[in-house]
């Protein structure tokens, strides 16, 4: 159960940290992050995330990154993209987050762009793409992987691994978290807290400024809506849609946590069904065309069963269609 749950009490946070510490503070061991790890899903506490943002915090401080440095985010969706997001803020600079799908000239464009001076990327598919794109600009020193990654021996940035700069070590983070809570108090709701780009269908990818305050205010909405029709405990999210997008980044990652929801990781379109059914979640942030999908990939598997199949299938949905009233059903067409 989380204290202070009027919506007023959002307006005595001063920025992003300020709402996840609490959050951390309020529900310590239960669980926050989720991923499927060797086929079971394993999480992270909210305590275990504050001591890794911690961590990370300082080994970005420690070096050379000042306040509103931007920092790149190059991942899929899972914890660490959300333990980096908040690390990168307590550490007062500025995350851009970029698609997994950018090719390299895309990469080069939003590096040159936002004059980002350092770089995490998940793993080393997603860093062919982009390490080329680093060398060019020039600008970015530092190459975070959260899981090895190659850079060869003439590169001009240095290359760190995620677990050699967050260790797990409850002392050390213990030891970190003061002065990183502190630093991160001195954000205000003025401060940038990330550059989000465009997909770039309308030529190069543009970035948008988002402030923290703005994000707070988009937190504070929705988490009225929640309140009044749900109740605040043991909310769920699946997270699915791009964190590199605003809407997954605040309605997937901010919103939740300030429910002191729990967000599981889904392991992509192929999955998302049996995802789905594994984690039940409460709440999911999604988009008409995900509806499509998964409404033609019904569709397709029902055929592929015969006649029989098809004839109760189809019968089926003319009565859910009679009790709706009439209303359109999973057979109309979209």
């Amino acid at each position: 159960m989380i204290a202070n749950k009027s919506l007023d009490q959002f307006a005595r946070f001063n920025n992003l940290l300020d709402l996840f510490f609490a959050r951390a503070d309020e529900l310590g061991d239960k669980p926050f992050l989720w991923a499927k790890r060797s086929g079971a899903w394993t999480p992270i506490s909210w305590r275990q995330a504050a001591g890794q943002v911690a961590e990370l915090a300082h080994a970005l401080t420690d070096m050379g990154l000042q306040r509103g440095d931007r920092v790149m985010l190059v991942s899929e969706n899972r914890p660490e993209w959300c333990i980096a997001d908040l690390a990168i803020m307590a550490a007062g600079c500025v995350t851009v987050p970029t698609y997994t799908t950018n090719t390299e000239r895309d990469h080069q464009h939003i590096l040159d762009n936002s004059g980002a001076r350092a770089v995490i990327v998940s793993d080393a598919k997603l860093a062919r793409a982009l390490l080329p794109a680093v060398l060019r600009a020039g600008n970015a020193w530092h190459v975070i992987g959260m899981e090895p990654v190659k850079v060869g021996q003439a590169s001009r940035f240095r290359a760190h691994n995620w677990s050699d700069l967050v260790t797990g070590d409850a002392g050390r983070q213990a030891e970190l978290m003061p002065a990183i809570r502190s630093h991160a108090a001195t954000l205000t709701r003025q401060d940038t807290a990330c550059i989000i780009y465009t997909s770039g269908t309308g030529g190069a990818p543009r970035g948008v400024m988002q402030h923290h305050g703005a994000i707070l205010h988009n937190v504070a909405g929705p988490t009225r809506v929640i309140t009044e029709d749900f109740g605040w405990d043991d909310e769920v999210f699946l997270s699915f849609l791009p964190l590199s997008h605003a809407y997954e980044h605040s309605a997937g990652q901010f919103f939740p946590i300030g429910l002191g929801a729990q967000i599981y990781y889904s392991e992509g379109l192929e999955k998302l069904a049996s995802n789905i059914e594994e984690v039940r979640p409460t709440l999911m942030v999604v988009v008409p065309r995900l509806f499509e999908v998964l409404r033609a990939r019904i569709l397709k598997q029902i055929q592929k069963q015969g006649k029989v199949a098809n004839f109760l299938f189809e019968r089926a949905m003319a009565l859910g269609e009679k009790q709706l009233g009439g209303r359109d059903g999973l057979l109309d067409k979209p």
